[in-house]
Parts: structure tokens; C-alpha cells; sequence
């Protein structure tokens, strides 16, 4: 922030609040937010009736309750003022746009987006991080490896959906946070939800599903499945195709390769198995306290990569009207190269009808 030029950034409830103080902070029209300034002690502003919530988080910096009657706006707009320097003030990207204005009205002061500079941060993951990401890979691949139980023809996308949002909290998440089930036609929608369509015998069926652990940590992994019965030659041919371009993407991960290189690597195998249209995602997103964050893995990002840096690499195939296909880690930037969080096969594989 002071080579910035910087005064201060404000950050309300969400997951920078969590990641900079350990408080997972309810978002609401009450107004919590931590003013960090660039010299001098930050100070969490917070509703006066949840400041025990803040104490029992463990909050270690100075805490300032305000009551119902009132303005938290003008108090966060004082302690700007106390630090004794006007310039830009910095708001945390998932800001409520009523607060975000009123904020502006306060301090009457130039506003931007924080996001860079919490970007820096929070896209190098530390040791406990890192340990954290892992337990959440493994705990999903703990639900990928009982998909049979589930997954069958004549079954609906929703019924499969909530028994996997049920394993996700049983095989070790506080929470479900995402379940897709795209079966035959509907792999091919990359964010296709749940629906009450039917699984056939012999369906292609995309399972995309992630969940949040204790330490607040994501999960997210794909696995493409058939439905009983066999592949056909040809969706064979097409996921060979996926499952090489994965694999290279996986395998390009080092420090200092550029994230748009990464993505490069898997497109290129796509493009030349002739599906380049075909692939009309980025290859993968950065991964931490939320489940889309820095760094993202497509062409035009030239960040270079750093150890600690973890992400996504989750080439998919999406042939409208017919099927789709995914695979999809969770991997972590070493300092000699590249660790997969996630370890199940990646093979097509064919569950019992």
C-alpha cells in the first residue's frame, strides 16, 4: 500500500476478512469492516452484537463495536481521517455496492478495487494452506471413489446430486458447496446444474463437485463417467484426446512458466485433435478460502507462476446436443515443479448399471 501510494484498504465480511484476521464474518446490511492502513494498526469496525463473534474467532487486532443508532460509515471515515493523509483507499473486491458507495460518500476519498493487492497475497499458499487443500482433495476423491453407489441409469440428476452433496459433508466438509451432474446431452453445458432428466445406460455423465472444509478451505474435482454399458468408439477417441491434454497441462506446471503457457499446452492438443471449438473454457482458477480465485489459467494472463501458487487444470470436450467431458485437479506450483492434490484415476470410467 505506501509503494502504492495508498492510504488504506477497507475490507468487509468475505473471505479476504477471513484470510487477514481468522474471522469468518457474516455479510449483511450491518457494515463490518477492517480498515488497514498503510502505516499504523489495523481496526476491525463491526456491529456491536457481534463483536463475541469476533472475540470466540480469536481476532487479535483492535476491535471497534459500533451500536444500532449509530453511522459504522462515518466511524469507519474517522479512522481514516485519524491516520492524518488523504489518498486512495483500496475497497475489497466483494464489497456490497451499498456499502461500497456509502463508503465513498464518507470518505469522500478516491476509491479502487483491492483485489490486486490481495491477490499477491493470498495466491501464494503457505505450508498450513497447502495442508489444508490437500485434506479437501482427498476428502473429494473420497466421494468420487463412491460414486457407483449413486450414479446408475434410471436415476435423476437431482436424486444423484443430493446423495453426493451428503457424501461431500460425510467425507469430511462442513459444507456442499457445488454439485454438477450433467448426463448425456447435458455434460456438454460446462455449469449445467441438476436436473430431473433421467440417466440412461451407456450415458456420458460430467461430475463436477466441491465442498468447503473446517479451515474454510475449497475442493473442486471432475471425473467423467459412463452410466452402465460401454463407451463408443468414438467418445473413446474423444476422451484420449482430453485425458493427453489434461495430463501435459499437469505435467507443464513449474515455476516460472506463465499461466497463459499452461492453458496454451492443453489447447493446442485439443485444437489438433480437431475439438479446438469444442473447448470453450479457460483451463483452470486459482483455489483457496473461495473457489474461484488468482491465478486463472487462460490465454492472456503472463503472471508467471510461483511455488505455493494452486489452481485448477480442468480441460473439458463439449459436443452440443450429444456430450461433454472433464477432468479436472486441484495442483500446487512446487519449487521444482508440480503436485496434484488429486490423485483418483483419470480414466473413463465405466460404473455398473
Amino acid at each position: 500500500m505506501a509503494e502504492s501510494g495508498w492510504e488504506a484498504i477497507l475490507v468487509s465480511a468475505g473471505t479476504d476478512l477471513r484470510y487477514l484476521t481468522g474471522y469468518n464474518a457474516h455479510p449483511s446490511e450491518r457494515l463490518t469492516c477492517l480498515v488497514v492502513p498503510a502505516v499504523g494498526p489495523p481496526v476491525l469496525v463491526l456491529p456491536e452484537l457481534e463483536a463475541p463473534l469476533a472475540a470466540a474467532a480469536g481476532v487479535t487486532v483492535a476491535v471497534r463495536p459500533w451500536a444500532e443508532t449509530e453511522d459504522p460509515f462515518e466511524i469507519v471515515a474517522a479512522q481514516l481521517r485519524a491516520i492524518g493523509r488523504a489518498g486512495t483507499v483500496g475497497l475489497g473486491n466483494r464489497m456490497w455496492a451499498e456499502h461500497a458507495l456509502k463508503l465513498g460518500t464518507a470518505t469522500g476519498g478516491r476509491l479502487e478495487l483491492a483485489g490486486p493487492l490481495m491477490a499477491c497475497l493470498r495466491m501464494r499458499k503457505d505450508g498450513a494452506e497447502v495442508a489444508a487443500l490437500l485434506a479437501a482433495g482427498q476428502a473429494i476423491d473420497r466421494v468420487h471413489a463412491r460414486m457407483g453407489e449413486w450414479l446408475r441409469p434410471g436415476r435423476t440428476e437431482r436424486a444423484v446430486g443430493r446423495d453426493i452433496a451428503e457424501a461431500i459433508v460425510a467425507e469430511g466438509h462442513e459444507r456442499a458447496e457445488f454439485t454438477i451432474v450433467g448426463s448425456g446431452p447435458n455434460g456438454a453445458s460446462p455449469h449445467h446444474d441438476l436436473s430431473d432428466r433421467l440417466i440412461e445406460t451407456g450415458d456420458l455423465v460430467v461430475v463436477d463437485i466441491g465442498g468447503v472444509n473446517e479451515a474454510g478451505y475449497c475442493s473442486d474435482s471432475t471425473r467423467t463417467y459412463v452410466a452402465g454399458g460401454r463407451a463408443a468408439p468414438e467418445i473413446s477417441d474423444c476422451y484420449a484426446v482430453l485425458q493427453a491434454a489434461q495430463d501435459a497441462a499437469c505435467r507443464a506446471v513449474r515455476p516460472g512458466i506463465t499461466a497463459e503457457a499452461v492453458d496454451a499446452t492443453a489447447r493446442h492438443i485439443i485444437e489438433e485433435a480437431g475439438f479446438g471449438a469444442n473447448f470453450i473454457h479457460r483451463t483452470g482458477h486459482g483455489i483457496g478460502l473461495d473457489v474461484h480465485e488468482d491465478p486463472y489459467i487462460v490465454s492472456g494472463n503472463s503472471i508467471a507462476l510461483e511455488p505455493g501458487m494452486a489452481f485448477s487444470i480442468e480441460p473439458g470436450i463439449y459436443l452440443p446436443g450429444r456430450y461433454g467431458a472433464r477432468i479436472e485437479d486441484i495442483v500446487i506450483c512446487t519449487a521444482v515443479g508440480v503436485e496434484r492434490l488429486n490423485t483418483r484415476s483419470r480414466d473413463l470410467v465405466t460404473l455398473d448399471a
